[in-house]
């Protein structure tokens, strides 16, 4: 569309973290739930900014209620400057609940960032030192090659890298540690219990945070570890390398987990009910169409799948 803004402005970001208040510290009620699906629906980049914002909210999880109601609302009254955003960012920190410096809140350094993605959005790039890097849904990188060192910085969600045959190392920054390797395939993805490495091919050392002794990850490892320097075997029941291949491929899985993880590759609310969390999933899915997803696991398991509107959607017992 001619015209149209490259990205979701400052006017969008804030209505965006008007709904966040709304919906986190206030019992949705179904004229709220309606009036947020037909907000959605205005604008594309109104559901662009809410995937950001709901992206970032994260940061505010360890926050006390009050605290971190008080700041969200205090970002939506007015815009966000520079300042305004180093002042959040201190909070945040002292809080506890960033990892590492220079990350803002809100998704600023998402928008900025060298490469990144949308919600449901998957992007390969090649690039000319050989190496091969694909990014998967709302997630951002940057990139920063010297003489001696290829750096990448993974700021928000999930990389795949395959190094190439470059000579140079390539050092990758994480939230929780910092990862070196040459002549590798390695997967990173950013949980939250910790950051997620996974390794296809060659090895990779591993940094955690807190000044823990380095680990070597060899091919088939997968690893989760935190910034207090904790390292072990990840716990997972789906493939990490399927979305490659554009599936979601899973076994065991519970639904709950299943569901919050379908939930990273669609815009708005997808939200499963206790009484049927504990079900278990099995099976490859096309991340192309998360509808669609959705309707084979209930043809599947004793479940109903409730569209309040598109943005908006429930799963509970059948």
């Amino acid at each position: 569309m001619p015209g149209a803004e490259p990205a979701p402005g400052q006017a969008h970001v804030d209505q965006a973290i008007e709904w966040l208040v709304q919906l986190r510290y206030n019992t949705p009620t179904v004229p709220a739930e309606q009036a947020f699906g037909r907000w959605l629906d205005q604008h594309p980049h109104n559901a662009l900014a809410w995937a950001q914002v709901q992206a970032m909210s994260e940061e505010f999880s360890s926050l006390p209620r009050e605290l971190s109601r008080r700041t969200l609302e205090g970002t939506q009254r007015r815009s966000i400057s520079r300042r305004d955003s180093l002042k959040l960012l201190g909070l945040l920190g002292a809080a506890g609940t960033l990892g590492w410096v220079g990350r803002e809140p809100l998704g600023l350094p998402t928008l900025l960032a060298d490469k990144h993605t949308a919600t449901g959005e998957r992007r390969t790039f090649h690039n000319n030192d050989g190496s091969v890097i694909q990014l998967n849904t709302a997630s951002a990188i940057d990139l920063r090659f010297a003489a001696d060192l290829r750096a990448l910085s993974l700021i928000q969600g999930e990389v795949s890298i395959d190094t190439g045959n470059d000579p140079r190392p390539l050092r990758v920054t994480t939230r929780d540690g910092v990862l070196q390797t040459q002549g590798s395939q390695l997967l990173v993805r950013e949980r939250t219990d910790g950051t997620l490495l996974a390794v296809r091919q060659g090895s990779v050392t591993l940094y955690p945070g807190n000044g823990t002794a380095p680990r070597i990850a060899r091919p088939g490892e997968q690893l989760l570890y935190s910034a207090n320097g904790q390292v072990g075997p990840a716990v997972t029941h789906a493939d990490p390398w399927g979305w490659r291949e554009g599936v979601l491929s899973v076994q065991r899985m519970p639904l709950g987990e299943f569901i919050a993880e379908l939930s990273r590759y669609r815009p708005g609310v997808l939200r499963c009910a206790e009484a049927v969390a504990g079900l278990k999933v099995f099976g490859t899915y096309q991340l192309a169409d998360t509808d669609q997803i959705l309707a084979l696991v209930a043809e599947a398991l004793p479940i109903r799948i409730d569209y309040r509107t598109r943005y908006w959607v429930s799963v509970s017992p059948a």
